[in-house]
């Protein structure tokens, strides 16, 4: 009979978000090996990371520590210092794969493949599609079937437009038939309906999103847009977005376009 696993509710909770559970569980643990030392180590540092404290990770894991923990630091460093193009880590984690060791690690395998999906994210934000694509083929060679290589390809499908929308939409569709119907990819299926001029189609699947969660601040930004081209009022919408999420990308251009339209209509009643 296999003897109970000692880490599996700190590994259960972290994957279900529960991150500070996690941590709270980590510390009551005892008579580990020092392999299941260091998973535990990896688990805690990661919720530290998903909670934000960056500096507290970067301050206790020393640049030397086992790949494992190396790399939780280098995502730490990372979202640190901000999503950015110009960013050695993802270079860095991904010329680490040449070495056997962190090739076979899967807390190495899994960061590197995060921050390329990151840096995937971030070359479609900057409208570079060309390097998109690069480290989309940067992340097919690590794993093509991986989840976030699936994500990212919907991600670059959708930047691309035309037919490869039917592509994104696939992707969307099949993650969420093969996993499970999450908020995300509820939005990115209704992104790729939208683009296809099938309001309808998206709306329902928007819906899908903010009924699984309410405050989901992408789903209700896109089923305002979603309501507008239907012919529908938006301002619910718009409103829970302003609460949930005040800074949000469609709130500031909307202030903005109305703050550019009364300087214009000062302008003629002046």
């Amino acid at each position: 009979m296999a003897s109970p696993d000692p880490l599996f509710s700190v590994r259960n909770n972290f994957y279900l978000g529960a991150y500070q559970t996690a941590i709270s569980d980590a510390s009551s643990l005892t008579g580990l090996s020092e392999d299941q030392k260091l998973e535990r180590d990896t688990f805690v540092y990661r919720s530290y990371v998903e909670l934000g404290s960056y500096e507290m990770v970067l301050s206790e894991i020393p640049a030397d520590a086992p790949p494992p923990l190396a790399a939780v630091r280098q995502l730490a460093s990372y979202h640190k210092a901000g999503p950015s193009p110009s960013s050695p880590v993802p270079d860095a984690l991904e010329a680490g794969l040449s070495d056997g060791a962190l090739s076979s690690d899967p807390t190495y395998l899994y960061v590197t493949a995060l921050l390329l999906a990151l840096s995937v994210q971030v070359m479609l934000s900057l409208h570079r599609p060309d390097a998109a694509e690069r480290q989309l083929r940067a992340m097919a060679a690590i794993d093509d079937d991986a989840t976030l290589t699936q994500l990212a390809g919907a991600w670059v499908a959708l930047a691309a437009g035309g037919p490869r929308v039917r592509e994104a939409a696939s992707i969307y569709q099949e993650l969420g038939d093969r996993f499970a119907w999450t908020p995300r990819l509820h939005a990115g299926l209704a992104s790729a309906q939208a683009c296809m001029g099938r309001w309808e189609d998206a709306e329902a699947e928007l819906l899908q999103a903010v009924e699984k969660n309410p405050k989901d601040p992408d789903s209700l930004a896109n089923l305002a847009v979603v309501s507008l081209h239907l012919g529908k009022p938006a301002g619910r919408y718009l409103g829970v977005l302003k609460d949930v999420a005040p800074s949000h990308a469609l709130l500031e251009r909307r202030a903005a376009a109305e703050e550019a339209f009364d300087r214009a209509a000062s302008g003629i009643t002046a």
